[in-house]
């Protein structure tokens, strides 16, 4: 326990140098998507953003609410949206993690679903980054192809604004996928550029919410690394699933970060 809290630590201190060092002019030379043509948050438009066909079966198989336009199951992710936006709008916060104790506890959908009823609301578009590195997912819960994406901006100098994807029907949601898997995303996650790149995507639209789907915090030190650089996480746990002991140690282990709190999935499923 002692050697993470040393590893958060000099994380919190990276973070800090980070935003110390930067200036306007390297922050530019960062990321240079394209310009947005208006400054109310819904009117901004990425020129050279991919655009990705969505087949309503599979957004319906994969119980993404887009294809329930009415009922509990879509009710439920508006309340969580009213809860998140509150305790976001409180604070002056626009970057939220999302995490769970172990695997398969229903992040990912979570974060999904989530940004999209984000989006939803007339004042903010969502940027959703699927910072699982190890293990992608979010392209398959959309019924995408996996391409290229956060890694191959991270390892190979990527182009950042041709890697983002606006997926067709989730309107004011744009997607960065995490690209091809690698095996040192703890490394990858708590990098300079990284940190850099959360800094830039943070501050150049006030009015975007950023939201990063993250490994879990019990399987890997991914979660970890990257939670000083965001704003808040929220916990995501199964129910029947996830032990109590696992839950505990989980928000012990986010302290680097603010926890909204905790959202129960599959709560009531048989």
């Amino acid at each position: 326990m002692e050697r993470i809290k040393v590893a958060l630590e000099k994380a919190r201190q990276e973070r800090q140098n980070v935003a110390t060092s930067a200036t306007p002019e390297s922050q530019d030379s960062l990321v240079q998507p394209a310009t947005p043509v208006a400054t109310n948050a819904k009117d901004i438009t990425y020129s050279q953003t991919r655009a990705a066909k969505m087949s309503p079966l599979v957004m319906k198989r994969n119980r993404i609410i887009t294809a329930y336009p009415s009922g509990d199951y879509n009710d439920a992710y508006k309340i969580l949206r009213t809860q998140v936006l509150q305790r976001l709008k409180e604070n002056g916060w626009n970057t939220l993690a999302i995490t769970s104790p172990g695997e398969d506890e229903g992040k990912s959908l979570m974060a999904i679903n989530l940004a999209i009823s984000l989006a939803l609301e007339i004042s903010h578009t969502v940027l959703l980054v699927d910072a699982n590195l190890r293990h992608p997912s979010i392209h398959e819960h959309l019924g995408m192809p996996p391409g290229e994406g956060l890694s191959d901006y991270l390892l190979d100098d990527a182009s950042l604004q041709e890697l983002l994807v606006q997926p067709e029907g989730l309107d004011h949601v744009v997607l960065l996928p995490a690209g091809r898997p690698v095996q040192n995303s703890a490394e990858m996650l708590n990098s300079p550029k990284m940190a850099q790149l959360v800094s830039e995507l943070k501050n150049r639209y006030p009015e975007r919410i950023v939201i990063f789907d993250l490994p879990p915090v019990l399987a890997a030190a991914d979660a970890l690394a990257f939670a000083p650089y965001v704003d808040a996480a929220l916990l995501v746990l199964e129910d029947g699933h996830t032990r109590q002991e696992d839950a505990k140690r989980a928000l012990q282990l986010l302290d680097c970060t603010n926890v909204l709190g905790s959202v129960l999935n599959k709560a009531g499923q048989t």
